[in-house]
């Protein structure tokens, strides 16, 4: 019975397709299987939008400084570090903490009055040799006309002269025992052992401080001029000669500091100093520069980045920052081909000179650097560059009636 009923419905079917056509259905089959894709519309494809539009600009070998980028740090050029050289309290600080002293300025005052009765006691100490010397000069005065009448023997006389000599001594020695009583009551008063700015005090009224241990009371820098010290690897030492630095004087090479905030500290310095000695832990070698300081913007202790110019390269390469991608190891530049077709080259980056990085390696003159729209382009696309002709728009195959 379910037999003759699927035979029946399949003939009404049949019947109806027979009399409307095969061809609307088919075409209604293939709407819903989805047969509405356009020809062309995958990328790529004839269907594909346009290209997207960059900006690029072809790379040059041109004259460009040789800059060499290092960090640093700011040393005084002379560091004084003031230390107690006698025993005591300290009484009180003469001076304000950190401004500007002079050599020989005091700076602290010590409890004096031990000194000073050790002082009194040498004095008096002096007083008993000269006295007992007197005495001898005139024993020997005596004895000088009797001993050639032999009222005097000659040993007495002999003697006498012994003493002379031994109270003379004396009095030498009391008098240098004396100077120095007065030498240690001295240094009770701190002074400074230069000019400079002085830091805070490290001891304060009360503390007790100590020649022996000679106990640090402050430190003093002298503010300008001041030194830059960088620390550079002895391959890049080597590479900086080869680059031209060793057919100029030490004196001639300039260097500008970068301040930690990123801005350019104006006065221009020179090196004064490369070490000579090859650190063996870590390869390093020392180079110094000498900058003014005028306006105490340089402290020491203080981080910054130095660009050395060393000379110049007739066939260096530059390329605007806003090319670079700069990555956490590593820089790169998006090139764009011959064919259009954009490829992402690793490029190795030295100094920047203004605007512009340069660079090292990586890049040949007669490439195309895209310097704008790099961020929405993907390696292997094509693109269009800016002032380039658009490429023609491919023919749309004719529909048929």
């Amino acid at each position: 019975m379910s037999h003759l009923l699927l035979n029946s419905e399949f003939s009404v079917t049949y019947t109806i397709a027979r009399r409307i056509g095969f061809g609307p259905l088919l075409l209604a089959l293939s709407a819903c299987g989805g047969g509405n894709q356009q020809p062309g519309a995958e990328q790529g494809g004839p269907g594909a939008g346009p290209p997207p539009l960059v900006a690029a600009i072809t790379i040059r070998s041109q004259e460009v400084p040789n800059i060499v980028e290092l960090p640093g740090r700011i040393e005084a050029v002379r560091t004084a570090e003031v230390r107690a050289r006698a025993d005591g309290i300290i009484e009180k600080r003469l001076y304000q903490e950190g401004t500007d002293v002079t050599a020989g300025q005091p700076l602290f005052r010590i409890d004096q009055r031990d000194l000073v009765q050790q002082v009194a006691q040498a004095r008096a100490a002096l007083a008993r040799s000269e006295a007992a010397r007197t005495n001898a000069a005139s024993v020997v005065r005596r004895y000088t006309p009797l001993v050639s009448e032999r009222a005097v023997s000659a040993q007495e006389y002999d003697q006498a002269q012994a003493t002379l000599r031994q109270e003379t001594a004396n009095v030498a020695d009391a008098r240098a025992a004396l100077a120095r009583a007065q030498l240690q009551l001295g240094y009770t008063i701190v002074r400074a052992p230069i000019s400079g700015r002085a830091s805070r005090a490290l001891v304060t009224e009360g503390a007790l401080v100590s020649a022996s241990q000679a106990t640090q009371l402050t430190t003093i820098e002298q503010p300008s001029p001041i030194y830059a010290v960088f620390t550079q690897s002895n391959a890049a030492i080597l590479d900086m000669r080869q680059a031209g630095a060793a057919n100029k004087a030490l004196a001639q090479v300039e260097v500008r500091l970068i301040l930690a905030n990123g801005r350019d500290y104006g006065p221009v310095g020179k090196l004064d100093f490369a070490d000579q000695v090859v650190d063996p832990q870590t390869g390093s070698q020392v180079i110094r520069a000498i900058f003014p300081n005028g306006e105490r913007l340089l402290l020491p202790g203080q981080f910054i980045r130095g660009r050395i110019a060393m000379g110049t390269n007739p066939k260096g390469i530059l390329v605007p920052a806003s090319a670079v991608q700069i990555g956490e190891r590593s820089a790169s530049v998006s090139v764009v081909g011959k064919d259009g077709t954009v490829a992402v080259r690793a490029v190795q980056l030295g100094g920047q000179a203004g605007a512009n990085w340069v660079i090292k390696s990586g890049l040949t003159a007669g490439e195309r650097v895209i310097t704008d729209g790099w961020q929405k382009v993907q390696p292997g696309q094509k693109v269009q560059v800016q002032g380039d002709p658009a490429p023609a728009s491919p023919a749309q195959p004719k529909q048929g009636n």
